[in-house]
């Protein structure tokens, strides 16, 4: 059972990196490239503006179906019923405070027609994700990995014939791109609806207030935790937007959008990696196993490519955004290398707080968490108006989000150890210190080199491989060893 687990769930990994990253780094670049700065800054305000209610959308539903599903496969067709009716309850609502809120902040008529789009979109998104958490409660895996890519494939074909028409060259173009969202969402929703449909006994819409009142309560903290960290990782668009002059702020929010969709791409690797760790730290702290050997080992096998990721972009940032993208490279860059070194911060995040999810700390995480987003909201209005007096806003916005990113990700570290009373690890943290200043000086040494930047920037990369196995950061054997913990 073990080894079908960690087969299936490499399959969702492999499926997702291939496709996910095809999708970002080939297809929606280039949507980025055609429709200007200005028009996708926008476009990314109003994502997150709706990205930031969208607790209303699930509040914390999904989580509490995943496992309760999986320990009850026989309740699946009463609970499907009564959530699938709770859910388009919190849709409504979501919408209306959608609309609410756009006209309170100051969107026009054209702005609101996106907002509503976008509204739409995501509802179509978190109710993908809760008819794929029943799959994965049924363990049918492999029918989750292809639901969990199919509006990406819609996308991806989509895009290749609105790039090829060029119709996002239009002044409207970015519509065309949010209606292609609309098309691929729909598609895997309706598909997954229909896989679970034949799952179920019977199938009828019905109102159940106590059913529905016991769901919310008990998802109530991990939907105060999914608000909080949306802020303050999702608000730093929405300020750069609505603080900055109209024409500004639409490009400024443009150019940090184009930094900050790599770093999205990146943190797909360690989002995978915490759904796996989620239920093998819930599975070991029920049986009251000690967790500090597996720590350890997932902190040296994530925090190690996190390093030379972080590390890598941080150095060759101007030469990947030139890459990828035609406009406002340079700028781009700046924002690119300071977003990606929080990717080492994040990846720590994803460990700890997944193991403090596992453990029900969600008081002290949402403490965490609320400390996190006013810090950011703060250093974002302080430090957009600092930076704008030297023509580059959208870099006060990338400074506050790494300021806040490494305080909360040590914060929760120290949680961690407090609760669970963990040997302070001096070897393994001298030993990440010394990897993370190989990996400065392999990058700094690599640029010194005679050779175009992509021989410089492979062979960067080759070097890094081999000094991780030679600092005794990582080996053959600790990477074996992942799969005893599935």
């Amino acid at each position: 059972m073990q080894k079908k687990f960690v087969a299936n769930l490499a399959f969702l990994i492999l499926m997702n990196l291939f496709i996910k990253s095809i999708y970002i780094l080939g297809f929606e670049t280039q949507v980025q490239n055609q429709v200007g700065a200005a028009s996708y800054g926008i476009y990314f305000a109003i994502f997150n503006f709706s990205f930031l209610l969208s607790i209303l959308l699930d509040f914390g539903i999904t989580n509490f179906n995943n496992k309760n599903i999986a320990q009850n496969n026989h309740l699946l067709s009463k609970h499907f019923t009564g959530l699938f009716t709770l859910k388009i309850l919190l849709a409504i609502i979501y919408i209306i405070v959608v609309v609410l809120s756009g006209l309170l902040v100051g969107y026009d008529s054209r702005l609101m027609k996106l907002l509503l789009l976008q509204g739409f979109n995501m509802f179509l998104l978190f109710f993908i994700n809760y008819l794929r958490s029943n799959l994965a409660a049924l363990h049918l895996f492999k029918t989750d990995a292809v639901v969990s890519i199919l509006d990406r494939l819609t996308l991806i074909i989509l895009c290749i014939i609105m790039l090829k028409a060029g119709v996002l060259k239009e002044p409207n173009g970015i519509m065309y791109f949010v209606y292609a969202q609309t098309i691929g969402y729909s598609i895997s929703a309706i598909t997954a609806f229909i896989i679970i449909i034949k799952k179920t006994e019977s199938f009828k819409i019905k109102w159940n207030w106590v059913f529905s009142i016991m769901i919310l309560k008990k998802s109530f903290p991990f939907a105060i935790l999914t608000l909080l960290m949306s802020f303050y990782n999702r608000i730093d668009t929405v300020m750069i937007e609505r603080m900055l002059p109209e024409g500004i702020g639409d490009v400024q929010s443009g150019i940090y959008a184009q930094a900050f969709r790599l770093l999205d791409a990146t943190n797909m690797i360690a989002f995978l990696t915490a759904g796996m760790l989620l239920p093998i730290f819930s599975r070991m702290l029920k049986h009251k196993e000690n967790i500090e050997p597996l720590v350890k080992l997932i902190s040296t096998l994530l925090l190690t490519p996190a390093i030379v990721v972080g590390v890598g972009c941080f150095f060759y940032s101007k030469e990947l955004m030139g890459l990828l993208y035609t406009f406002h490279v340079e700028e781009s860059a700046k924002i690119f290398s300071l977003l990606m070194l929080s990717f080492i911060a994040v990846s720590t995040t994803y460990i700890f707080g997944t193991l403090l999810t596992a453990n029900g700390n969600m008081k002290q995480l949402n403490i965490m968490a609320a400390f996190g987003m006013i810090l950011n909201i703060v250093l974002n209005i302080l430090l957009i108006r600092y930076y704008e007096r030297e023509g580059k806003p959208a870099f006060g916005s990338a400074v506050s989000s790494l300021i806040t990113q490494y305080l909360t990700a040590i914060f929760q570290v120290i949680i961690a150890q407090r609760i669970f009373k963990f040997r302070i690890n001096h070897r393994l943290l001298n030993t990440l210190i010394l990897f993370a200043i190989g990996v400065v000086v392999i990058n700094y040494g690599s640029k010194l080199l005679n050779y175009s930047w992509q021989v410089n920037f492979v062979m960067m990369v080759v070097s890094c491989g081999l000094w991780a196995f030679l600092s005794g950061i990582i080996s053959i054997k600790s990477i074996f060893r992942i799969f005893k913990f599935g």
